[in-house]
C-alpha cells in the first residue's frame, strides 16, 4: 500500500539528522538562529510584546521551583508570538510563511525543558520544522490564499511545531506522521483584520504553536489521526483550499527548504520592500528626496490592496504595511527602518507630504516569477526628468544574500537599544555558540531574562 503524503513527510522528518545537513546549510542555519534571536528580543520592545509578556507572567504558576515542563506550553506560545510580531523575522516567499519565528524559538524552548538534548538533535528538529511549515504553506498555495483572508503562517504553525517537537521527542515515523495529521486538524485559517496594541493576532499565533506541541505529545501518548487528509479532500471541504499533496514530497531529502528562505533587511511587511528598496537605490545614485515631484510605484497585483494605503496614528500594522509610509521613511529617516514599534501618534510634515506624492498601481508584467520572487518597479519624476528602477531581489534574498557582517549589524541595531552595546556584543557571542554542548538552554534563559526586563520608556527612536 502506497504511503500517504503525510506519512512520507513524517517518515523523512523522523529520520532526518544533522549529518544529512552537513556543510553550507548548517552555516546558514547559524545565521538564521542569530537573526531570530534578535527578532525575539525586538518583539518584546513593542506594546504588543509587552502585553504578551504580561499575560504570560500572570499565567505562570506561583512560587519558586517552577517545573519547566509545566510552563513549556506557555514558553513556546510566548516566545514564538514575540518573534513573529517583530516583523524582522525570516520569510519563505513562495509559501508565504515566516517559519523561523516559529520553529527556532519553539525548538529552543522545548530543548531547554528536555534532559541533555544533543546539538545534532536540535539542528535536526529546527530543519524539520522549516520543512514542515514551508511544505504546508506551499501545499495550500500560501501567496494566493493570504488574500482570501487565510494567514499561511498561522495555518502552518501547528504543523511546523509538531514536526519540531516530534523530532526532539524522538517519535517514530508513524508517531510523527500522526503528530502532523493531528496538528493539521488544529490549524486555523484566520484571525480577521483586527489591528490594535492588544490584537489577538499574536496571541493566536502563539496558541497555534502551543497546539503543535500538544499534537506531538498526544501522538507520543498513542493518539492517532487521519493520515489521508492531503488526498481525501479535507482541505477543500473544510477550508475551500485545493491542497497540493505533491508539495509534501517533491525533492524531499534532495534539498533543504531552508536554502530558499529570505532574511528581512528591515522592519516592514515584505510586500512593501521591493519598491522601497528601489527608492533607496535611486536615492543612492544622488537624487535628493526634496527634488522628487512624484513617484509611480508598480507592484504585484496581489499585493496592491494590502500596501496601497495611508497610516492610522498609533496603529502599528498600518505603518508596517503602508508602501507610501515605508518609502517616505526610507527618504527622510532611513535610520528608523529597524524601529520595530513604528506606531507614532503623528509624523512630520515632510514625511506626510512625500507620502502624497507616491502613486501605487498593480502591474501584471511583474507577475512572471511570482511567488518565488516579489519584484517592483518605480518611476521617479524630478525637474531633471524621470528615472526608472526595478528591484527583483532584496538584500537578504538567497539570490542577493546578506553577509554575516550585515546580519551582525542588524542584530546590534535591533538589540542594543534595549540592553546596550556591551551586553549586545556578549549576547552575539553567546548566540554564536548555540550548537555547543550545554549552550542552548542558557541562551534561552538569557533571552527570556532580557525580554521580561525590557521597558519601553526611552527606547523607541523619535518620530520622523
Amino acid at each position: 500500500m502506497t504511503a500517504t503524503a503525510i506519512e512520507q513527510l513524517g517518515t523523512f522528518l523522523a529520520r532526518c539528522d544533522a549529518e544529512q545537513a552537513a556543510g553550507d546549510i548548517v552555516d546558514k542555519l547559524d545565521l538564521h538562529v542569530t537573526d531570530i534571536i534578535a527578532a525575539w528580543i525586538a518583539g518584546s520592545r513593542t506594546a504588543e510584546g509587552q502585553a504578551l509578556i504580561g499575560f504570560s507572567a500572570r499565567s505562570r504558576p506561583e512560587g519558586q521551583g517552577e517545573d519547566r515542563r509545566a510552563s513549556l506550553f506557555d514558553d513556546v506560545a510566548t516566545n514564538c508570538a514575540l518573534t513573529r510580531l517583530s516583523e524582522v523575522d525570516d520569510i519563505h516567499l513562495a509559501s508565504m510563511t515566516t517559519p523561523g519565528s516559529i520553529v527556532i524559538p519553539g525548538a529552543l524552548a522545548i530543548a531547554r525543558a528536555l534532559p541533555n538534548v544533543p546539538a545534532a538533535d536540535l539542528v535536526a528538529a529546527i530543519l524539520a520544522g522549516y520543512e514542515a511549515m514551508i511544505r504546508l504553506g506551499t501545499a495550500i498555495n500560501g501567496p494566493h490564499v493570504l488574500y482570501r483572508g487565510i494567514w499561511p503562517t498561522y495555518f502552518a504553525t501547528p504543523f511546523g511545531m509538531a514536526a519540531v517537537a516530534a523530532r526532539l521527542l524522538h517519535l517514530s515515523a508513524q508517531e510523527t506522521s500522526h503528530a502532523l495529521a493531528l496538528a493539521l486538524t488544529l490549524a486555523s485559517p484566520s484571525v480577521g483584520h483586527h489591528n490594535a496594541p492588544t490584537t489577538a493576532r499574536w496571541l493566536a499565533v502563539g496558541n497555534a504553536a502551543r497546539n503543535g506541541l500538544g499534537a506531538a505529545l498526544a501522538a507520543q501518548s498513542g493518539f492517532t489521526s487521519d493520515l489521508k487528509m492531503m488526498e481525501s479532500g479535507f482541505l477543500t471541504n473544510v477550508y475551500g483550499i485545493t491542497g497540493n499533496a505533491a508539495a509534501f514530497t517533491e525533492a524531499l531529502g534532495a534539498k533543504w527548504t531552508l536554502s530558499e528562505v529570505s532574511f528581512k533587511p528591515w522592519c516592514a511587511a515584505r510586500q512593501t520592500m521591493a519598491a522601497t528598496q528601489a527608492l533607496r537605490e535611486v536615492l543612492e545614485q544622488g537624487i535628493r528626496a526634496d527634488d522628487i515631484i512624484e513617484i509611480h510605484a508598480a507592484v504585484l497585483p496581489p499585493h496592491l490592496k494590502m500596501i496601497a494605503h495611508g497610516i492610522v496614528p498609533g496603529d502599528r500594522a498600518s505603518h508596517l504595511t503602508s508602501l507610501p509610509y515605508q518609502m517616505a521613511l526610507a527618504a527622510f529617516a532611513p535610520e528608523q527602518a529597524l524601529d520595530v514599534a513604528q506606531s507614532p501618534k503623528d509624523v512630520a510634515a515632510p514625511v506626510r507630504a512625500f507620502m502624497e506624492r507616491i502613486k501605487v498601481a498593480g502591474d501584471e508584467g511583474l507577475i512572471e516569477n511570482y511567488p518565488a520572487a516579489w519584484p517592483a518597479r518605480i518611476a521617479v519624476e524630478t525637474r531633471a526628468g524621470i528615472s526608472e528602477h526595478r528591484v527583483t531581489y532584496l538584500p537578504g534574498d538567497p539570490a542577493r544574500p546578506l553577509s554575516p557582517e550585515q546580519l551582525a549589524d542588524k542584530f546590534h541595531k535591533l538589540v542594543a537599544p534595549a540592553i546596550g552595546a556591551a551586553q549586545t556584543a556578549k549576547l552575539v557571542q553567546q548566540t554564536a555558540a548555540w550548537r555547543q554542548p550545554g549552550r542552548s538552554a542558557p541562551l534561552v534563559d538569557e533571552v527570556d531574562r532580557i525580554c521580561r526586563g525590557i521597558s519601553l520608556i526611552a527606547e523607541i527612536p523619535a518620530d520622523p
